[in-house]
């Protein structure tokens, strides 16, 4: 059964950090770009970054650039986002959510993406 976990949300004060987990299973990443989006409330949802599966590239939205950064441990069936320098607008659920393609990865579409997880919240307050 395909599964995808998220876990390392929390509460954390302006310029914390925090490292949310995507753990998954009943896929394998050689096969999976993985991709995280968020959903504050009254907003949309949006592509925060996401990992090809072919060759680990990454990409970032401009509003996180430089302050998140996407790994994976394909041993683990693990993808992780480590987030520095947090901010108040970065506070909304995360979402990590699984696409089977051929390569690359796409933040800027969601529907690409076939499977998600439940999400974790983050919050950014002082």
């Amino acid at each position: 059964q395909l599964r995808l976990v998220e876990s390392g949300g929390g509460l954390v004060q302006p310029g914390s950090s925090l490292r949310l987990s995507c753990a998954v299973s009943g896929l394998t990443l050689d096969d999976y770009a993985i991709g995280w989006f968020r959903q504050a409330p009254g907003k949309e949802r949006e592509g925060v970054s996401c990992i090809s599966n072919n060759d680990g590239r990454t990409y970032y939205a401009d509003s996180v650039k430089g302050r998140f950064t996407l790994s994976r441990d394909n041993a683990k069936n693990t993808v992780y986002l480590q987030m520095n320098s947090l901010k108040p607008e970065d506070t909304a659920v995360y979402y990590c959510a699984a696409d089977r393609r051929h390569s690359g990865c796409s933040i800027s579409v969601s529907w690409t993406y076939n499977y998600w997880g439940q999400g974790t919240q983050v919050t950014v307050s002082s």
